[in-house]
């Protein structure tokens, strides 16, 4: 199983940062790559679209308001991945109390490409995201 991390400093306090990011179909507010989000089964699942109007469907498999965080899993995406479980965490900074830490995580299981390749791939979605919602954060 592969897996990669990514974390950004943001310009806003845990709270204003979670309640942006922290309801399950918040992804537009804050995401360019996805510019709809439709929620499904209760809010349990979200039917995303991405610019290129490719559907991804994503299932919550955890969430914890208080600790601000929540971990999903694809089920169904383009991507070259099975298994694939993610975890977005908002983290308070000490000392500072109009900034915070927005790690964005997951593991994934390689299907139709290498190890590198995937592991950059999502790299690369994770880090452009934290950058717009920094931008989102800043504006």
């Amino acid at each position: 199983m592969a897996s990669t991390s990514v974390s950004r400093i943001v310009p806003a306090s845990p709270d204003k940062v979670w309640n942006l990011i922290g309801g399950f179909d918040a992804l537009p507010d804050w995401l360019p790559y996805i510019p709809e989000s439709t929620p499904l089964e209760g809010g349990r699942v979200r039917r995303l679209k991405n610019p290129e109007g490719e559907v991804i469907l994503e299932r919550l498999v955890d969430f914890n308001e208080t600790e601000r965080h929540y971990s999903y899993a694809i089920v169904q995406a383009p991507f070259p991945v099975n298994g694939y479980v993610s975890t977005i965490r908002v983290h308070a900074i000490p000392g500072r109390e109009n900034a915070a830490e927005v790690q964005w995580s997951g593991r994934f299981n390689p299907d139709g490409a290498t190890e590198d390749e995937v592991v950059a791939l999502f790299t690369g979605i994770y880090r452009d995201g934290l950058d717009a919602l920094h931008k989102t954060l800043a504006a």
